[in-house]
């Protein structure tokens, strides 16, 4: 029998999305079955983007950058979040992000779309050295949902996303890092411990921080699939538009900035 949940004014949206992920996993749906094991380690190769303007991205708040013109490579890399499981090609986040930053003037820019489904901190690190062959100038970084899910030690998943953080930022990469936030079945102490993790990390190795990837988004049901766990196309518009441009957008500023020093 499949358990049943309820959203009550005492559960918070972060909790009530991830009891449902703790029944179901990051994982494929019957009707499109990825074969790559949940704890997978062997690489994947990282997806370059092919995408047309987007039409939901909202604008009107947006000026136009200057034109940007060396080329910009940012990874994505984390789960099923970011693969963008259950939507069409231009409806995961990579996508639409690199539409909405083409609009905005960074017209040499090239988002790769590096996410699994499935994939914990441990199963990333694993295949970091496969997805830095993208050199990529910025990394967004979401990993550990599936860690937390799995009730899996919150030191180790701690280490294993500052291992990335580190390789990437030694292999040239500016990190953002993606926040998350679970559930309260295995206790406060291990949710508080958990969402502590990525406020110290990024304190201490001096990265941006999302504050809530799926702020906005999570335990809100016209924005994501039958599932009630991966987002919409309409959900990872609002995704980009208001959790990740925020953060990203000073940083290309940034980077654009001194190019041109």
């Amino acid at each position: 029998m499949k358990p049943s949940f309820r959203l009550t004014s005492h559960l918070p949206v972060a909790a009530f999305l991830a009891m449902v992920m703790a029944t179901t996993g990051c994982q494929k749906s019957p009707d499109n079955a990825d074969t790559t094991p949940a704890d997978s380690t062997q690489p994947t190769p990282p997806i370059r983007q092919t995408t047309q303007t987007s039409q939901t991205a909202d604008t009107s708040s947006t000026s136009r950058l200057d034109e940007q013109q060396a080329a910009l490579t940012i990874l994505a890399l984390g789960d099923s979040l970011t693969e963008g499981l259950g939507v069409e090609r231009d409806g995961n986040y990579p996508a639409q992000l690199e539409a909405k930053l083409k609009e905005m003037g960074y017209v040499n820019v090239d988002v790769v779309n590096s996410g699994l489904s499935g994939e914990t901190s441990t199963g990333l690190v694993n295949r970091l050295d496969w997805v830095s062959q993208t050199e990529p100038d910025i990394t967004i970084l979401t990993i550990g949902a599936n860690d937390a899910i799995r009730g899996l030690d919150v030191a180790t998943i701690e280490d294993n996303i500052r291992t990335a953080v580190k390789h990437l930022q030694d292999n040239g990469s500016e990190v953002i890092l993606g926040g998350m936030q679970i559930y309260d079945n295995l206790g406060s102490e291990y949710v508080q411990s958990f969402s502590a993790i990525y406020p110290r990390i990024a304190e201490d190795m001096d990265v941006p921080m999302i504050p809530f990837f799926l702020e906005g988004v999570g335990g809100v049901s016209e924005l994501n699939q039958a599932d009630a766990i991966h987002p919409t196309k309409e959900g990872y518009t609002i995704i980009v538009n208001n959790n990740i441009l925020p953060v990203l957008k000073p940083e290309l500023e940034s980077m654009v900035a001194s190019e041109t020093d």
